[in-house]
């Protein structure tokens, strides 16, 4: 949308008439801007529901491509985007300005971590989780505490899902709910244990009606819970989180200590939820340059295997893997969750 262009709130016309929000509470949406960490399942449910909203700039940020097995459950991609090749953030991107024209949609393709995640919140309002790891999810928290911006945490695996608003001051952020990230083989996920798209729904719909109440200003309705759904079994539980606060107060919203954001507590690799794949971070890969040409890069495996190359990315498929590079170095390394396979593939054909 340019910069001279007056909103068009005709489109609007039904959520305005919601007394909480009305024309004012539009307009409020329509100067807000939001960054949404992560554009899979959640992720896109989100954007899809704010951008209809109104929400006046959405910046979306996303490390991953379109798999086809996404399709079961991540509503802005199709069969054509799989084929592509195409990134998520680009592929949601497409699909949103399609659906509203008159707001800004920011896509970047990056891993989101210590080094640039104060950048991605620049002149940002607030938060949405669509993340898939805890690592990233402390991270968030470090980054939004030390900037006094709300979040709002989901996380759903199975037909389960969780949900919690978290302002910054408080009441609880996140590490007063979990010190620590659990460890990674403590929780199922949909690797192991699955997800239905209703639960998805569900819990990125809560989401974006905490996003939109922060939004328009009415923080009295917000959510001071913990909010627990299982969706096959019919049931809905909450958890006041007032008295979770420990005696020496929390590390993170109490004493301002923020590990994740310092980078102290960042991994250089992670297994992709359902994916059968490893994801090598820019971090983690030992480049003067800072940037890989995937021309010369394509033209040095040309012969190794199948290599396909599009503006965003390079895949390799050889044997039984499947390497996807992306300009800034990272890649991930499908047909293993073994980080030490992945880092020897890795430096075998990109010379990481």
């Amino acid at each position: 949308m340019s910069a001279e262009a007056e909103p068009d709130f005709s489109r609007y016309v039904r959520q305005m008439r919601y007394a909480p929000i009305g024309e004012a509470g539009q307009q409020r949406l329509q100067d807000s801007r939001v960054l949404i960490c992560g554009c899979g399942a959640l992720g896109s449910v989100v954007a899809n529901t704010l951008a209809r909203a109104g929400v006046g700039h959405l910046r979306i940020v996303d490390r991953d491509f379109v798999d086809l097995s996404n399709l079961q459950r991540q509503v802005l991609y199709d069969e054509a985007d799989v084929e592509a090749l195409r990134p998520k953030a680009i592929a949601a991107a497409a699909k949103l300005r399609a659906i509203n024209s008159g707001i800004c949609i920011e896509p970047i393709v990056a891993d989101i971590d210590s080094s640039n995640i104060l950048e991605l919140c620049r002149d940002i309002d607030l938060i949405l989780d669509g993340t898939d790891n805890f690592e990233t999810r402390f991270l968030i928290n470090d980054a939004a505490a030390q900037l006094g911006l709300p979040w709002v945490f989901g996380g759903c695996v199975g037909a389960e899902g969780q949900v919690l608003a978290i302002l910054p001051g408080g009441p609880p952020c996140l590490r007063c709910l979990m010190p620590e990230p659990p460890p990674a083989d403590s929780l199922p996920t949909c690797d192991s244990a699955g997800v239905i798209a209703s639960i998805v729904q569900i819990v990125a719909s809560m989401q974006a009606c905490e996003a939109i109440k922060l939004l328009v200003g009415d923080l009295a309705s917000l959510s001071r819970e913990l909010v627990l759904v299982d969706l096959w079994k019919n049931s809905t539980r909450r958890i006041r989180l007032d008295q979770l606060r420990n005696g020496a107060g929390c590390p993170t919203c109490r004493r301002e200590e923020f590990p994740w954001l310092a980078g102290t507590r960042t991994s250089q690799t992670a297994v992709l939820c359902g994916r059968n794949a490893v994801q090598i971070s820019a971090a983690g890969i030992d480049r003067t340059d800072g940037k890989i040409s995937l021309e010369t890069l394509a033209e040095r495996l040309n012969g190794v295997g199948t290599v396909t190359r599009t503006p965003y990315l390079l895949r390799l498929a050889v044997g039984e893997y499947l390497l996807t590079i992306f300009p800034d170095g990272r890649a991930i390394i499908g047909g293993t969750e073994d980080p030490v396979v992945a880092r020897t593939l890795y430096a075998r054909y990109a010379g990481g």
